[in-house]
């Protein structure tokens, strides 16, 4: 079956997960050390934004893609969904 042949072992998620997840720390840290370069401020939002976006896909790995925004949507982290996806697109459109 397709179906079967598309889904990951549990070890081969937890795996992923560790990679974008300790992606998505090195880049929010990196972007913050690169603040203070003269041109810190776009190298802060690209890595800030892919940070995010990392650890985002992190829990991905973990939940499942559709798993994932049922929970970033539900009622109770409405409000924390919407502030963190604003604030990344607004980084990048300030500072581009």
């Amino acid at each position: 079956k397709v179906l079967d042949a598309s889904t990951l072992s549990f070890g081969t998620r937890v795996k992923w997960f560790g990679i974008c997840f300790i992606a998505g720390i090195v880049c929010s840290i990196l972007g913050t050390a690169l603040l203070w370069l003269p041109k810190g401020i776009k190298l802060f939002a690209v890595f800030y934004t892919l940070g995010n976006i990392a650890a985002l896909a992190s829990t991905c790995f973990l939940m499942g893609p559709l798993k994932q925004l049922k929970a970033m949507f539900e009622p109770t982290r409405l409000i924390a969904t919407i502030v963190m996806l604003v604030n990344c697109l607004l980084i990048l459109f300030i500072y581009f």
